[in-house]
């Protein structure tokens, strides 16, 4: 009972925010500074979803978020598919310490690369692109999902693939047609993490991104925001129900996918 309880509390401690985004996003202007506040609106103004929709190119943003995420999920998936299964499968000199070097890797702050990287991607030409949120991913992809995926690779026994190398299946048929088949959960909770990293990822898209056209859907939030108004224009309203139309996909995907979500904290140990 008491775990029920404490359940509960939980629950409206982390949905009441997203709750209060969909209450205000179907308020009207004056309701939104209204002390006290106003739980349920007097009018519900569902145009207010088509006015943010339009007062910003928001067909554009979510795009360039869609084409980033699929890229950049797909790229590690396969990079870190690969690269884990070479740690779980291969014997090399150096291999542990090898794995151990990407693992420490986690512990590195982001802000510690973030310079080198934005003077990489000007020598390269590629500011104000997509690029410096695609391509680094199809190269070994994150450690922590190379680390849960190789931890997955080593509890599969090895049996499966000496009958295979037996039967003349090279070392990547053996993964494509016998690892990656075992492995389809802990590779579901590796793309699903990967695709909410991806589609709320704003400090990339801020520092590399300058140009409206190339904008992601977090970035187009601050855009939103930011845009020039008329004077005295409310706009509070419709950048809740930007902010809500922004998450339509990430809640989407997390009803579809729970039982992923749940092993994924339980593979990863992360909590929250």
């Amino acid at each position: 009972m008491v775990f029920y309880a404490i359940a509960c509390v939980l629950t409206v401690f982390f949905m009441g925010p997203f709750v209060w985004t969909v209450i205000s996003s179907l308020k009207q202007p004056s309701e939104i500074t209204t002390y006290p506040p106003v739980f349920i609106p007097s009018v519900l103004r569902f145009d207010n979803y088509a006015t943010a929709w339009n007062k910003v190119p928001f067909l554009t943003f979510y795009a360039n978020s869609a084409l980033v995420t699929v890229l950049a999920v797909a790229g590690q998936l396969i990079s870190a598919t690969l690269v884990a299964y070479g740690f779980a499968r291969f014997q090399f000199p150096l291999r542990d310490a090898l794995f151990m070097l990407v693992i420490a890797t986690l512990i590195v702050p982001w802000e510690v690369t973030i310079v080198p990287s934005f003077l990489l991607y000007r020598w390269l030409g590629w500011l104000d692109s997509l690029k410096p949120l695609i391509v680094p991913f199809w190269f070994g992809g994150s450690p922590l999902y190379i680390f849960l995926l190789r931890q997955f690779f080593m509890s599969i026994p090895r049996d499966f693939d000496e009958a295979a190398a037996i039967d003349g299946a090279s070392s990547l048929r053996i993964l494509w047609q016998i690892l990656v088949p075992l492995s389809a959960p802990a590779l579901a909770t590796v793309a699903i993490f990967s695709f909410l990293q991806h589609w709320n990822e704003f400090i990339q898209p801020l520092i590399f991104l300058n140009s409206p056209e190339h904008f992601t859907v977090s970035l187009g939030l601050r855009y939103f925001q930011t845009a020039p108004t008329d004077p005295g224009e409310p706009k509070d309203h419709l950048l809740m129900a930007a902010a809500v139309i922004a998450s339509v996909p990430c809640v989407l995907l997390f009803f579809a996918a729970q039982r992923f979500f749940v092993r994924g904290i339980v593979l990863s140990g992360l909590k929250g």
